[in-house]
């Protein structure tokens, strides 16, 4: 199938916009290759080598010391409070079994923090919780940087972990890097159950009691979450840039077939490094092209908005200038292909069974979606990942997925989509530039006009909410200084059952922030990560109470009828006690460092967007 022609322009201004800094890169990671077919630890003296050894097995140390066999980097976000990461607590002595059978040896280089936002949604902690992502990525690298690995394996699924864990490999990208999944939880308390009693409570109509039983209904048990969150499109991208094996990402937790692709991933990292005979560096699969093919996969999915900074921050980590023009252009060719929550009822154990990553693969290949000549951990071409795994008594085995959906209320053909288009929209205008994810907001609900309420903190729009002073009435939630210079840009998710219940009664609502709403965006329609930020003086520091502001997520603008420039900024002060404790302080430099969220909202420094690609907002 012939490419289509905007994934081939997009891609093609990717690769030129990306020509010197992609080289620079390329340059980097090739020249810190090592150029024999001695293991790694062959440069160390024998001081340094003892080191690394010293708390070896017997048989280990003897193979370390022969400074000969791959050794492979187990770098693990295991924890046992999170059920996403609880699983990994058995996975390194089945790798390093694993490895060790496939020719190699392993060992846990380090561990990387792991945060839940659904357990610090609304609390001070939440203020960390993208930091995380560049402090995960730094812990990274200092384990891998011992100069002892030939490889690395990443134990990792949720929102910042695995984003961090690719952004810190990327950083060795000399090093063939194996994403190794632990999978979602089995199905429990419907998604949509979920939310109908979560918008009860909001209007006070149930107690706590009723939604803690539903809450703990639906989240269970080890694994993911099962809604399509940023944990699940973490998987599904990292699938499709070629880094897990193929239909590894969504096999439940506990079962053998599990097992198996952990034990295979372990010898498939040991067979692509130099030793193995099948070099393949993490630096040289994440290519523009495989850029390209997790923003069409994240946008056919209906993925989290999360993704419009990590995929750029990604991007940017391996040399390659992604933009959310970029992303904007991709999502109005790739039509929408998944119904899971919140853009459905179906969770991600429903989308598996409907065909899953391997149908979503063939049928955008089809239609001329994807490159399919990129490298993958699996071999030369995305065609690799069509195929799903089987477990056929002990032996494990890939065959070829199925070539039509097994549920079209949850799965679509390239031809037959939910809609025309990806459900991502980059909105421009007196406001700044934002996103809108738009695939689970209905038709009559993208446009809105109305006097703006202005709220410095999520906690006083409750308020508000609770008191009834949101009642009645049209209205565009402004809550801003949520951005990442101002408290770490929390997730507002406690916004949303608030917002849905005003809808629901007919009022015309939206919401614009420079905050994250996360892949839980849901109905109400929300202008998102505004840049620039309020803490920086943008214009949503001049906004006033009854200022008539304008969502059009159909013309992609996000405008004010009011004269901006004769204001001062207003608002809460970014300094004092309200930003100490909960570990808030430590975090300072982060504050004061980080860069906007378009260009991934990232501490560290990268190649400058050049000046044409930099939108410029048109104050009204």
């Amino acid at each position: 199938m012939t490419l289509h022609p905007v994934i081939s322009a997009v891609t093609a201004r990717v690769v030129e916009r990306s020509e010197a800094s992609r080289a620079a890169y390329l340059d980097r990671i090739r020249a810190a290759a090592q150029p024999t077919a001695d293991a790694a630890r062959a440069g160390l003296g024998c001081a340094n080598l003892a080191h690394g050894f010293a708390a070896a097995e017997p048989v280990e140390k003897t193979a370390l010391r022969g400074r000969v066999k791959p050794n492979l980097a187990i770098v693990t976000s295991y924890n046992d409070m999170l059920s996403a990461h609880q699983p990994f607590v058995d996975y390194p002595p089945v790798i390093k079994k694993a490895a060790i059978r496939a020719g190699g040896l392993a060992q846990v280089a380090g561990g990387v923090p792991a945060m839940c936002d659904g357990i610090t949604q609304g609390r001070a902690g939440m203020q960390l919780s993208l930091y995380s992502r560049d402090v995960i990525a730094m812990s990274t690298a200092i384990a891998l940087s011992h100069d002892m690995f030939d490889g690395a394996v990443m134990l990792g699924v949720c929102d910042k972990i695995v984003p961090g864990l690719l952004i810190g490999a990327l950083s060795f990208g000399h090093l063939p890097t194996v994403f190794v999944p632990a999978g979602p939880m089995e199905s429990g308390l419907p998604n949509g159950e979920k939310a109908r009693v979560r918008q009860l409570y909001a209007e006070g109509k149930v107690g706590r009691a009723e939604l803690l039983d539903a809450e703990a209904a639906s989240y269970h048990s080890r694994g993911t979450c099962t809604f399509y969150g940023t944990a699940n499109s973490n998987q599904l991208v990292m699938e499709v840039l070629g880094l897990h094996l193929p239909g590894s990402s969504f096999v439940n937790p506990g079962t053998p077939l599990r097992e198996a692709l952990t034990k295979a991933a372990a010898a498939r990292a040991v067979a692509i490094t130099r030793q193995g005979g099948e070099p393949t560096p993490v630096g040289e699969i994440v290519d523009e092209k495989a850029i390209v093919n997790a923003c069409v996969a994240l946008l056919a999915s209906g993925g989290s908005t999360n993704h419009t900074m990590h995929l750029v921050a990604i991007a940017r980590a391996a040399g390659i200038q992604l933009t959310w023009q970029d992303l904007s252009d991709l999502s109005a060719v790739v039509p929408l292909l998944c119904r899971i929550y919140p853009n459905g009822a179906a969770d991600v154990n429903h989308f598996q069974a409907a065909g899953g990553i391997g149908f979503l693969v063939h049928t955008l290949l089809g239609a001329g979606l994807l490159h399919e000549d990129v490298r993958t951990i699996a071999g030369r071409g995305l065609s690799h990942y069509t195929r799903e795994p089987h477990l056929r008594g002990d032996s494990l085995t890939w065959e070829e997925g199925p070539k039509a959906s097994l549920d079209l209320d949850v799965l679509r053909p390239a031809d037959d989509p939910f809609a025309p288009d990806g459900g991502l929209k980059v909105l421009t205008g007196g406001l700044g530039t934002a996103v809108i994810k738009t695939s689970a907001v209905k038709p009559e609900h993208r446009v809105v006009s109305a006097p703006a309420l202005v709220f410095d903190d999520q906690d006083d729009f409750l308020t508000a909410f609770g008191e009834g002073r949101l009642d009645g009435h049209d209205l565009v939630a402004v809550i801003r200084y949520q951005g990442p210079a101002a408290n770490g840009m929390p997730e507002l998710h406690k916004l949303t059952p608030a917002l849905g219940v005003l809808q629901d009664r007919g009022q015309r609502v939206a919401l614009v922030t420079d905050g994250r709403m996360s892949g839980a965006s849901g109905k109400v329609p929300a202008a998102i990560h505004v840049t620039p930020e309020a803490a920086l003086g943008g214009p949503l520091s001049r906004v006033r109470d009854g200022d008539l502001v304008t969502i059009d997520a159909v013309t992609g603008s996000l405008s004010i009828d009011a004269d901006l420039r004769g204001r001062t900024p207003s608002g809460r002060a970014l300094d004092g006690p309200e930003w100490a404790g909960t570990g808030r302080e430590l975090f300072a430099a982060f504050r004061a460092t980080v860069g906007p969220a378009d260009l991934g909202a990232s501490v560290f420094p990268g190649h400058p967007v050049p000046a044409q690609e930099v939108p410029v907002v048109q104050h009204s």
